[in-house]
């Protein structure tokens, strides 16, 4: 059985594929993102944003570099279809239908 910080973490994953998803060329700044996170419930300091998105680089959902100090993430197309509950990962929550 997965503990509540296991849900925490795989929801708050699968919102920041979410946040991606609606954002313009489906890229992020770190900041806007953590700004985001913090009206879904999950408030996160900039390392756990950091190890979450590391993560999910790891799992080709997303592609982060660095600009000027700063991370952006990009949506793959993998992660859109995780997004959208047309895939699963084990690690991210799974929308719930008509989300």
């Amino acid at each position: 059985m997965n503990s509540f910080s296991e849900h925490v973490t795989a929801d708050r994953r699968l919102v920041v594929l979410r946040l991606l998803e609606q954002a313009p060329d489906y890229r992020g700044n770190a900041f806007l993102l953590q700004r985001a996170l913090d009206g879904f419930g999950h408030a996160v300091g900039m390392d756990r944003l950091g190890t979450d998105l590391a993560w999910l680089a790891e799992q080709d959902l997303v592609k982060v570099e660095q600009v000027g100090g700063v991370s952006i993430a990009a949506l793959t197309q993998r992660g859109l279809d995780v997004a959208n509950g047309r895939a699963t990962v084990p690690g991210v929550a799974r929308p719930a239908p008509g989300i």
